[in-house]
């Protein structure tokens, strides 16, 4: 048998495409050299469709793809770069659902598209999906939550770090754009480069609504959605969670343990799972789990660990398995890709990959490691100490003043940017005392967690609104500690992140943090930590603890944080440990 047909590329820039109603978006193409018609692989994003890096952070090179017998399609969203209109965000639904049937009409498609993407590109595909084109046959989502809450507002904590630098980067099409019609940008653009490139200061600013000039006239978005933080009407139409039902393709779903979304992929897997509209399409979900940053999947080295002892034992080949995966569902190849175990994890700690067969993996058993100590917690030379042996009653409870004027610096963890992102050295973080920390003695085995992670405080503060938040941290024999997951609760968010309930002061209160999920080996010698604050800045913007409307205060107290651990108040974090 001969080698498979190899296909040169034609490549047509700013092809049109007219949505439903009248709006004309642009998109660039790259097709097969030859006649027929083929499948078409397309996304849809708001970063510039021409710019080179879009295909290297997506995994789907255009190139080997036409050659293996694709149309790629790249193409700019609503009021992005090339495309008319004014960008909304809530368009992406029906844009999403329009394009895809436009891509099927093409005179060289064979009718099957396929929508592939990392970060915002992988949320266009979920809204095309919950419009259910007829023509679209199978997604590849990267690293995306469930929509722009799950974005900005975790545990009901403002994303500041994310958000701030997100707006700026969509701000520079914005003016890019009013100067094509005319209007004289130059001191706004030198004033967005300024901005960007003093970021640390621009956190600072109060209030969090308004206080750039710029973002609030050329990304408005900002400040609206800080100020409809708790609107339940208003999130819905820039999410899809709530739509899984009416989802009726395969998808095959990738994320990574250091991302901002380690939680969010693993349950929105689980989710089509139980929830998906056909038996089919129940039965025909992938996962794989890495242990990436976010955009960035090609390095060795995660924040300040090397994963693995080669440069390649974490890496995949990202465009193969697109190609498998798109070859099984848009040509009815057998790529042998659905025999393979629908879930795929890289198991830190051990550095390896492994298969499994479910989420969360059925073998766990989840264990509550408690927190401990007399009283005096704070900081690594503290007394705290973590074990699997629930409270007396008798235990001291631990205390710390959070004064947002000095917050926690963020270390590392689940950031929105690579250079800001991944397990990095807590020293400097745990030789503060406003830190809490509680250790496991040394391991005297391996222990692996992987599986969901969630920690319960019995906390009190004299503020009526206030912040927790907790890291876990893997600690090797020479005391370095690496952050491996992480989660905050807003307090007035506790219950629900509709409907803020303020505090009593001094009043003990139950609070659940989600730390997301992970995939890690303590080893034999290393030990497992919490940290437990009420900052982490500028990743999360500071809790001003006056219970004042956090987009609009100006104001920021001081407040005294107790962190109870005893017979009844077991502050504990449950660990999915599974069996060696």
């Amino acid at each position: 048998m001969g080698k498979p047909k190899r296909f040169r590329a034609i490549f047509e820039r700013n092809v049109p495409a007219t949505m439903s109603d009248g709006t004309t978006l642009y998109a660039d193409v790259w097709r097969p050299d030859a006649e027929g018609t083929y499948p078409v692989l397309m996304t849809r994003l708001p970063y510039d469709k021409s710019q080179p890096r879009m295909a290297e952070v997506c995994g789907i090179d255009p190139a080997r793809t036409v050659g293996e017998g694709y149309v790629v399609i790249y193409q700019d969203t609503r009021g992005r770069y090339t495309s008319e209109g004014v960008s909304t965000f809530e368009c992406d639904r029906d844009d999403g659902y329009d394009s895809v049937e436009w891509a099927a009409s093409l005179p060289y498609s064979d009718g099957n598209v396929g929508m592939f993407g990392l970060s915002y590109l992988g949320l266009t595909q979920w809204l095309a999906a919950t419009a259910c084109p007829p023509h679209l046959k199978a997604l590849f989502p990267q690293q995306i939550g469930t929509g722009f809450k799950d974005f900005m507002f975790p545990g009901g904590a403002f994303s500041l770090g994310a958000g701030l630098n997100w707006a700026g980067i969509q701000s520079a099409d914005s003016l890019t754009r009013r100067a094509a019609e005319g209007e004289d940008m130059t001191a706004n653009m030198n004033d967005l480069v300024a901005l960007l490139d003093n970021l640390s200061e621009a956190y600072k600013k109060l209030p969090l609504a308004g206080s750039h000039r710029l973002i609030s006239d050329a990304s408005p978005f900002y400040d609206e959605w800080l100020a409809k933080a708790e609107d339940a009407d208003f999130w819905p139409r820039l999410s899809f969670d709530h739509r899984l039902e009416e989802i009726d393709i395969p998808i095959y779903q990738l994320g990574s343990w250091h991302d901002l979304y380690s939680g969010s992929v693993p349950a929105l897997f689980e989710g089509m799972c139980e929830k998906g509209r056909s038996k089919e399409a129940r039965n025909s979900q992938k996962l794989i789990m890495g242990p990436w940053v976010h955009g960035k999947m090609d390095s060795p080295t995660i924040g300040d660990l090397a994963m693995g002892t080669s440069a390649t034992a974490a890496a995949i080949d990202l465009p193969g398995l697109h190609i498998r995966w798109f070859d099984h569902w848009l040509k009815g190849k057998d790529t042998g890709l659905m025999e393979e175990a629908p879930v795929r994890v890289y198991v830190m700690g051990d550095n390896c990959w492994r298969e499994e067969q479910e989420w969360p993996l059925g073998r766990t058993e989840w264990t509550d490691y408690y927190l401990h100590s007399q009283g005096q917690a704070n900081s690594r030379g503290g007394d705290g100490y973590l074990d699997t042996t629930a409270p007396a009653s008798e235990e001291l409870p631990d205390s710390f003043l959070y004064d947002p004027h000095d917050p926690v610096p963020s270390a590392g963890g689940a950031a929105l940017f690579p250079e800001d992102a991944g397990p990095r050295d807590q020293e400097h973080v745990e030789s503060r005392m406003d830190v809490l920390v509680y250790s496991t003695p040394p391991l005297t085995e391996d222990v692996e967690v992987t599986g969901p992670v969630v920690a319960t405080l019995f906390a009190a503060t004299t503020a009526r609104d206030t912040d927790w938040t907790v890291r876990m941290a893997d600690v090797h024999p020479d005391g370095r500690a690496y952050g491996i997951t992480d989660g905050i609760v807003r307090a007035r968010y506790r219950d629900d992140l509709a409907k803020p309930a303020l505090l009593e002061p001094n009043k003990v209160y139950e609070y659940e943090i989600d730390l997301k999920a992970t995939s890690n080996v303590f080893k034999k010698g290393h030990q497992i930590r919490l940290q437990i604050s009420s900052s982490n800045f500028p990743r999360f913007s500071r809790n001003p603890n006056t219970a004042g409307d956090i987009a609009t205060e100006t104001e920021l107290l001081p407040a005294n944080q107790t962190v109870l651990h005893d017979e009844d108040h077991p502050s504990r974090i449950r660990l999915p440990i599974i069996p060696r």
